[in-house]
């Protein structure tokens, strides 16, 4: 892979809470992202995987710029994103896009297609209307639909298909960066599969970086080269696919990897089970934040926070424990042909 193109440092993003509409006083933070720290190579697909609320989408929204960091700093291309003058800051936004997960929500219905997907170009490059109405029709057989149905409107097409008018928009104006946010979560097997292997080709064509958002671990195996998985706003574990796969080293990855569905339906295999809900993030657990759900919780677990470590050249856990996980791996079955039905 390429030199580093975006690294995030100690990121903190924590959401006051308040009472009172004039004189409002902060009466605690929601943690939603709580200090990670990853960095993503040109050329990568990486994997951001976890439960609803781990802090995703949150960490998403901070790359985006669509929320403030509230401390630490993402860096693009070795530039503070927090810190970009003007040009810099239409620069920024130009080489970083995003795919929702919403495709209804994000496309203006009252847009036709060509004009949701000539837009980008309008803003930012030095096009002719004819080089704009060419590059519509290019992108549109290049996400297998229609250049003809550039003069529909988003309603007239089916889920699938307006995803892919999402994925046209994010990609026409050649971006570094594509953030892919539960890109297929709302699809049926058969069209997730389609689409799957629609974003692979374009970003090998296209030589593009994907984040890719998910809590489906069978799509976030076939994408990814690397991943992070999150809990309570932290980076429990990170590393290559392969290794968290075949090798996971913190309880929590063992229980959602033990949670797919097997390769082969109807053979028995051992499952850890979660027990308890997900701690609030408005106060979390001291020392480790998994602990309370832990099947390996010691007293250790509930005083000191781990910090990641390296475990082999690229692969960390955040576990006082991890080693243990070495010799076992505490998953029964192989997970290197998740099916894309989980």
């Amino acid at each position: 892979m390429g030199d580093v193109l975006l690294e995030a440092k100690d990121v903190k993003k924590y959401f006051p809470i308040t009472k009172g509409l004039i004189y409002s006083k902060v009466l605690g933070n929601i943690k939603a992202v709580d200090g990670i720290s990853f960095s993503i190579n040109e050329g990568d697909i990486f994997g951001l995987v976890g439960e609803s609320g781990c802090g995703k989408t949150t960490t998403a929204k901070l790359i985006l710029l669509l929320e403030d960091i509230t401390s630490g700093s993402i860096l693009f291309r070795g530039k503070n994103i927090a810190q970009l003058t003007k040009e810099e800051l239409k620069w920024y936004r130009s080489s970083v896009q995003a795919m929702f997960q919403d495709p209804h929500g994000s496309l203006s219905p009252r847009m036709k297609v060509g004009d949701i997907i000539a837009e980008p170009m309008e803003v930012n490059l030095n096009l002719s209307k004819a080089e704009i109405k060419d590059k519509v029709s290019e992108i549109l057989t290049d996400v297998k639909l229609d250049p003809a149905s550039a003069q529909l409107y988003p309603h007239e097409f089916s889920g699938g298909q307006r995803q892919r008018i999402a994925l046209a928009r994010a990609i026409v104006i050649n971006p570094s960066l594509v953030i892919l946010d539960e890109p297929v979560s709302a699809m049926d097997v058969s069209v997730r599969a389609q689409l799957i292997n629609l974003l692979t080709d374009i970003q090998k064509r296209m030589r593009l970086t994907y984040i890719v958002i998910a809590h489906d671990l069978a799509t976030v195996r076939h994408m990814s080269n690397r991943m992070a998985i999150m809990y309570l706003g932290k980076i429990v574990e990170c590393g290559s696919s392969e290794a968290i796969y075949t090798q996971p080293l913190h309880p929590y990855t063992k229980a959602l990897l033990s949670a797919a569905l097997p390769s082969r339906p109807g053979v028995w295999q051992s499952r850890k089970i979660l027990h308890g809900e997900v701690p609030s993030p408005i106060n979390p657990p001291l020392g480790c934040r998994f602990h309370p759900r832990c099947f390996y919780c010691q007293d250790v677990c509930r005083e000191a926070e781990p910090q990641l470590e390296n475990a082999e050249a690229d692969h960390q856990a955040a576990c006082h424990f991890w080693k243990d996980s070495i010799n076992s791996s505490g998953v029964a079955f192989s997970l290197r042909n998740l099916p894309l039905s989980t």
